[in-house]
């Protein structure tokens, strides 16, 4: 089979590779499709991202999709010829994590496509993939097979929706409309917010942000005042989605965010200032999230049941062999919301 291997910075190659022994229990997906992540985007760029480096060739993907062709042992709720989309998150199940629910911070997990450990952990960027039965969520009827394939990062949003506590009748500001933050103002919407605003710098996304939920959009860059008029009174905001990862961006979160909010980091960055006295005297919750784990299935579920929409958020389908092509215009956020490849 075709995979798509990382070998350092911009070093993609597209390489064949064995497919694997099937086991009990287990079941061989052709994939379907396969949308590229903003950390695919950090090994073709950089080899990595903060500390977490290449140190040897790695198949890209996890968030992908496609149809079961073969079944192990044992395996009794998928048949051949499902269409399935595939959790990427692989916990270990007994260390004292996962033990008491957080299997996001499994001690061993085995999450696709990941230089975290050495040997790392190979991707689902290939033609064939075999994976646990447990793993795999039918895809329903009428539900594209790259509808199907943004569950994952979907699921990402509702973990941090999850670490936000109740949006009903919340206001709530989004900064940073990527995949992510445009994922997570579905989110937000589907979990009954009453009120979006969402920050960018560029206005093709802030246009995406008003098709898909946004009450209203401010490019940050062209306006830098638009914004601090939500600051009056302590603050306008009761959740702030910070989704862009840059340290202004949080700090203007602050500034309109009313006494005892919330801030949810989702956006990677460096490091930043805070400004303390802020947070203290506005009693602000800060609060990371990383991955998910059972909130992929309720994205498999509000996708399946149409109460979400994907469609708008796919710019664009590219072959395996056109995988560089594809990084490429998956780093151009002036032309890519979501770009998937097609195996």
């Amino acid at each position: 089979m075709k995979a798509i291997v990382i070998h350092g910075a911009k070093d993609l190659r597209i390489e064949e590779h064995p497919i694997g022994t099937l086991g009990p229990g287990q079941v061989d997906i052709a994939i379907e499709a396969g949308g590229i992540c903003g950390s695919d985007l950090h090994y073709y760029n950089h080899g990595g991202f903060g500390a977490i480096r290449l140190r040897e060739p790695m198949i890209l993907g996890h968030e992908v999709a496609g149809t079961i062709k073969r079944l192990g042992a044992g395996v009794s709720r998928l048949g051949v010829g499902d269409r399935v989309v595939v959790s990427p998150s692989r916990p270990c199940n007994v260390c004292d994590y996962c033990l008491v629910g957080q299997q996001n911070h499994c001690l061993n997990m085995r999450f696709y496509g990941s230089a975290m450990p050495m040997p790392h952990i190979q991707g689902a960027f290939r033609q064939s993939l075999i994976a646990d039965e447990w793993q795999c969520h039918k895809v329903a009827d009428g539900v594209s097979i790259n509808e199907a394939a943004f569950a994952e990062p979907f699921a990402v949003t509702l973990h941090a929706v999850a670490r936000a506590g109740s949006l009903l009748g919340k206001r709530v500001l989004v900064t940073g409309c990527g995949p992510i933050g445009a994922l997570a103002i579905i989110a937000a919407r589907a979990h009954g917010a009453r009120e979006i605003v969402v920050t960018d710098v560029m206005d093709a996304v802030l246009e995406k942000a008003r098709t898909i939920g946004a009450d209203r959009t401010i490019n940050v860059l062209m306006d830098r005042d638009a914004l601090s008029v939500y600051a009056a009174n302590k603050g306008y905001f009761d959740v702030h989605f910070e989704a862009s990862g840059n340290g202004q961006a949080v700090r203007s979160g602050l500034e309109v965010l009313k006494p005892r909010s919330v801030l949810v980091q989702l956006g990677l960055g460096g490091d930043v200032s805070i400004p303390q006295n802020m947070v203290v005297a506005k009693e602000i919750e800060m609060k990371g999230t990383f991955r998910f784990h059972e909130e992929f299935g309720l994205a498999v579920d509000l996708i399946n049941a149409g109460r979400v929409d994907m469609k708008p958020l796919l710019t664009g389908i590219y072959g395996i062999d056109e995988a560089i092509a594809a990084f490429e215009a998956a780093g151009d956020r002036s032309k890519s919301m979501k770009v998937q490849l097609s195996f």
